[in-house]
């Protein structure tokens, strides 16, 4: 069975947008996390956006006019049209300059680095454009994409170029393969001494791995993802903030409050508000 293609649609005094989404084929498991197909149209005024960290990394092919992306609300932001980025261990901001309409691939940090072969220490905190990064078989992509009539046959030709490329490149390293998927199947809850243990590997091999393979350090990944999770459950509106605490393995409120200033520079209290559920966050 193809996999479900879900649509999303938004009217405010903001605008309005139109979000499709869709699983990758069974065979993308483990390196594409997920697609989507946006298209933001009648904006009155350009929303800026927050993008939090998360533990995916985004691959833009735009359709539409470039986004601004900056370290601060304030800007200035550099444009960028088609792109990659790698892990972030703090917020950017990011704004179309115009009507918006782009192709997003998330993909987990195993799959982009064995779709772009780089050491994803390299990318880490960085945007770079698609076309300097792209290997041989994602030449051309924005053109075969922006060829295909509609959303899912847009989809279905990422489907056949990922697993092409993938088919032709080698596995990932078994030990961090392992490592990663403990630590997402736990929403970072799983201890890295743990890990080190079950892995017969001291801590400095792990981070080490993790540099070449994921781009940030186990700890630091551990972290990203409770804060993911936090913000998940926090975007449900009724979500009390010491149970959100308690469920993401924080220690305690003050450990979770410590995370969101370093990753989202607010409160969970702050900040919950701000979540669109299905949308993203908004500044």
């Amino acid at each position: 069975m193809a996999p479900r293609v879900r649509v999303l649609h938004h009217e405010s005094e903001l605008g309005a947008w139109e979000l499709v989404r869709r699983a990758p084929g069974p065979e993308l498991h483990g390196y594409v996390v997920g697609y989507e197909g946006y298209v933001e149209r009648s904006a009155p005024v350009q929303v800026l956006r927050q993008q939090v960290p998360v533990a995916q990394l985004p691959l833009i092919v735009n359709f539409g006019s470039p986004w601004a992306a900056s370290d601060t609300p304030d800007g200035p932001g550099e444009l960028h049209d088609s792109f990659f980025a790698g892990l972030f261990d703090r917020s950017t901001y990011v704004v179309p300059d115009g009507a918006a309409s782009c192709v997003q691939v998330n993909l987990t940090p195993l799959g982009a680095h064995l779709l772009f072969g780089l050491p994803m220490h390299e990318v880490v905190n960085r945007i770079v454009a698609l076309d300097d990064v792209a290997p041989q078989a994602l030449a051309g992509l924005h053109s075969r994409l922006e060829d295909r009539a509609d959303w899912e046959s847009r989809f279905e030709l990422l489907d056949d170029v990922f697993a092409a490329r993938l088919s032709q490149v080698r596995t990932p390293a078994p030990d961090i393969a392992w490592a990663w998927t403990a630590l997402e199947r736990t929403h970072g809850r799983a201890p890295i001494g743990w890990i080190c243990d079950r892995l017969g590997r001291s801590r400095r091999h792990l981070a080490r791995r993790f540099r070449e393979e994921i781009g940030l350090p186990p700890k630091t990944v551990a972290r990203i993802m409770r804060f993911e999770r936090a913000v998940s459950l926090l975007g449900r509106r009724d979500a009390a903030l010491a149970e959100v605490a308690f469920e993401c393995g924080y220690y305690d409120q003050a450990h979770m409050n410590r995370d969101f200033r370093a990753f989202a520079g607010a409160s969970p209290a702050a900040f919950a508000p701000r979540i669109v559920p299905e949308g993203g966050v908004v500044a």
